[in-house]
């Protein structure tokens, strides 16, 4: 009977973490789509400076602010962030004052590094003239 009962335990948890991944996949999506129309193309490499602020997009992309109107989409390679979300450390490798797609890595709550596979700058003006001309129309 205890077999059971620790079986069905396990089970429930197991349901109610994966639903909860489910959940996430929507909200991901949507923040992805805020960013991706505002993004340029992909560039071999950016300059670095300490970034200001970062936020998980999704599990392969973060979006890095280095300063009130620069930011960028980075697209990274492997489990970082899936497995380190909510982590308040970040740290970017870099040669010479730049950060390189496919070279450099990111490093997500201290522990696993992943490849940068690619780098779009996003356009935060545009981006932001656009959603208050979308809070105008909706009023």
């Amino acid at each position: 009977m205890k077999h059971v009962s620790l079986l069905l335990v396990a089970s429930a948890l197991a349901l109610s973490v994966t639903s909860g991944f489910a959940y996430e996949r929507p909200r991901d999506a949507a923040r992805l789509a805020r960013y991706e129309p505002f993004a340029g193309e992909p560039l071999k490499n950016i300059p670095y400076y300490t970034p200001m602020n970062w936020e998980v997009i999704d599990d392969q992309n973060i979006l890095v602010t280095m300063r009130p109107k620069v930011a960028y989409l980075m697209q990274i390679a492997g489990p970082c962030v899936r497995d380190h979300r909510g982590s308040p450390v970040l740290a970017i490798s870099s040669a010479a004052g730049r950060v390189s797609a496919g070279f450099d890595r990111v490093t997500v709550g201290g522990h696993m590094t992943c490849k940068i596979e690619e780098i779009r700058a996003i356009d935060l003006v545009a981006m932001r003239e656009a959603e208050k001309a979308g809070k105008e129309a909706e009023k």
